[in-house]
């Protein structure tokens, strides 16, 4: 058959396998945790979670390409990269693209705004890692922000962060200000067991299953779970679900997570860094946005198996409006908003939410994606994530700082003089002792490109929202910047100069009402997939959308999902690469292993030692603080090992209370108790 969108010349010979690749089944989202890897005839594409270069090819356009037109809600992450990758490799043309955005600015919750005379403000930030493979595909094409052609954000990205890496040396805090010990996990014997319990456990199983139902109370007081809990956001009463996912996910940055050394940061801000070169890239290519556009409904002819999307209702500054969608075109629906709704203060005034008030404004994302679920089950269910917001709610203060105690104590604590350049605190810095577990994170300055010279821009947050202050006795909610700013100084012990850091510092608070709803515990069925069952040209993106293996909360979630979207509803002949598989990775599997015991060897390391030392695989054993690969082929581990396992045995077992513990153990493991 012919294919009317590649030129007759440069197709002819290729014509046979053109047709094949036509008829060919390509499974867009794989998933690689429920494959065994082999080579067969089967295995026509790479693993799905071994994607490299082989797999940076452009596949054939879609019949009738350049005649079809795509609506995109939102103007987030994921809108702009449905956008992109309709464009590269969906082929088509920029000026068939719309986006639909409610505020007067794209980005979503990528923002970064101020100046220095007002204070600057971001809402949140991203952690980022090496390992995004579809984030990093997008931005090694996008130009560079500073950097001439041909370069890219992704090679601007590489060199500040090859250059300069990220390291936390003050990562936990307590009494005002003094550095507390976080070399190692903190876990017990037994707490770590509750770790791999989950790790093995089957994803299906763990259906509305919260952190604190799983875990022990002194696992959720140890030092690795105030890292986790701090840098990932999590709530005891979030699913544990997605904290397995993340372990999964990230189990190759384990050793990382008290230093924070397994991490990679932006230039600057992440609106700057990322949404600017990207919305560049866009707008040279013909893509429209329309600002102050609210999406509340879209219209879909149904019958029992499918649904089209033949038009999406929107609100708009002139007033309503009605765009009609061809049942060749495209729609992709930014469902639910983790920073919908903010409310913002500054020094002298505290944010006030406004949720569920009669305003088209309030809410928008969260009441299209509670009309789309009306449609059908497919769709989800929203009320799962925006119906508890106390426990979806934390608030953020941007600090705009002049020189003052506050910045002179921040030097003290941060790897690399502020004023530098470099890497500062190489991440959050959480004070344990804190009632409102509050956390601060100065990244490279500028952090804005207008800031002045003499100014610094610190981030601070806190998860618990309805505990009053050690020194402010008010909620962090209740309070102005100047209280935050006050609770931030007492802990840094600084109550006694509060007053001069106060005058030099500009403080904008963001109350976000919804900014951890994706952590919300969830069971099957409740997040849609990026293409709902049934839906014929309608695709969901963002933080509450369904995907095999990947978590939420990161630009490579969304990212994620706009990719399967574009690839799915155009039929492209290309797969969307699954998660990273460092946690098949041996060496992983054995260097987390160890971290998570203290960085102490774990039973068994010595009879692998005394297996591999001297070999060829040696270099898969992982190393001690103070050791080196000599110390690999010493017998003296083993020799350790083999009698502290016969001591116990002799002196704390007879043999059928060694079975029974040994039974015991195996129990856990298939998580019979």
């Amino acid at each position: 058959m012919d294919h009317p969108d590649i030129p007759i010349t440069a197709s002819s010979r290729l014509r046979t396998h053109i047709d094949l690749m036509a008829a060919q089944a390509v499974e867009v989202a794989p998933d690689a945790s429920s494959r065994h890897l082999h080579n067969g005839l089967d295995t026509l594409l790479p693993p799905a979670d071994l994607h490299g270069s082989y797999t940076n090819n452009r596949p054939l356009p879609t019949k009738g390409i350049a005649d079809r037109h795509a609506y995109i809600v939102g103007s987030g992450i994921g809108g702009l990269t449905a956008a992109f990758f309709l464009i590269r490799d969906g082929h088509m043309p920029g000026e068939n693209i719309t986006i639909l955005e409610s505020q007067q600015i794209e980005g979503g919750a990528l923002d970064g705004a101020g100046n220095a005379e007002d204070g600057y403000v971001v809402r949140g930030g991203r952690e980022m890692e090496m390992t995004y493979q579809n984030f990093w595909d997008v931005f090694s094409e996008i130009p560079a922000l500073e950097l001439p052609k041909p370069f890219t954000v992704l090679d601007e990205f590489r060199i500040v962060n090859d250059a300069d890496k990220n390291l936390s040396k003050a990562r936990l805090l307590e009494k005002q200000g003094q550095i507390r010990d976080s070399s190692i996990m903190g876990l017990s014997k037994l707490q770590q067991l509750e770790l791999v319990r989950l790790f093995l456990a089957r994803k299906e199983d763990l259906d509305d299953v919260t952190v604190e139902d799983w875990f022990s109370e002194g696992f959720l007081n140890s030092n690795f779970y105030m890292f986790w809990c701090t840098m990932f956001a999590f709530q005891k009463w979030h699913s544990v679900l997605e904290m397995k996912l993340y372990m999964h996910r990230f189990l190759h940055l384990m050793d990382g997570l008290n230093d924070m050394t397994a991490l990679v940061f932006p230039k600057y801000n992440q609106y700057d860094s990322f949404i600017v070169p990207l919305m560049a890239w866009l707008k040279d290519r013909g893509v429209k946005i329309q600002y102050d556009t609210v999406v509340s409904d879209v219209e879909m002819d149904s019958d029992v198996e499918t649904r089209t999307t033949t038009a999406i209702q929107c609100h708009t500054g002139s007033g309503e409006k009605t765009i009609t969608v061809g049942a060749k075109d495209l729609v992709f629906v930014t469902i639910g908003s983790i920073v919908e709704d903010t409310a913002f203060g500054d020094n002298d005034t505290a944010p006030k939410l406004r949720v569920n008030v009669p305003d088209p404004g309030v809410g928008a994302s969260w009441r299209l994606w509670k009309n789309l679920a009306r449609k059908s089950p497919a769709f989800g269910r929203p009320d799962k994530f925006c119906g508890d917001v106390p426990r979806s709610t934390w608030e953020s203060a941007t600090l705009t700082c002049k020189p003052s105690p506050l910045m002179d104590k921040l030097k003290e604590l941060s790897v690399n003089d502020p004023y530098s350049g470099k890497t500062v605190t190489g991440g959050i810095v959480t004070i344990t002792d804190s009632a409102w577990l509050m956390s601060f994170t100065i990244n490279r300055q500028p952090h804005f490109l207008d800031q002045p010279d003499d100014v610094i821009v610190p981030w601070v947050y806190a998860l618990l929202m309805d505990q009053p202050g050690d020194y402010v006795r008010k909620p962090m909610p209740d309070c102005t910047g100047s209280e935050i700013l006050t609770e931030l100084c007492f802990h840094l012990g600084l109550i006694d100069q509060v007053d001069e850091v106060i005058a030099a510092t500009k403080v904008r608070t963001a109350l976000m009402p919804y900014i951890t709803a994706q952590f919300m515990p969830r069971a099957r069925g409740d997040r849609p997939w990026a293409v709902p069952e049934g839906s014929t040209n309608l695709a969901c993106l963002g933080q509450f959308v369904e995907t095999h293996n990947d978590v939420v909360f990161t630009l490579e979630s969304s990212v994620r999902t706009a990719r399967i979207g574009v690839y799915s509803l155009l039929g492209l002949k290309k797969q969307v690469p699954d998660i990273h598989p460092g946690q098949y990775d041996i060496r992983r599997l054995l260097r987390a292993t160890r971290t998570l015991n203290n960085d102490e060897a774990f039973l068994g390391e010595g009879l692998l030692r005394r297996l591999l030392g001297g070999t060829y695989l040696e270099n898969i054993l992982p190393l001690g603080p103070d050791e080196d690969t000599a110390d690999l082929r010493k017998n003296g581990l083993f020799d350790q090992q083999i009698s502290a396992l016969r001591g116990m045995i002799e002196e704390s077992h007879t043999l059928e209370s060694a079975k029974t513990w040994a039974q015991g153990v195996i129990d856990n493991l298939r998580g019979r108790r």
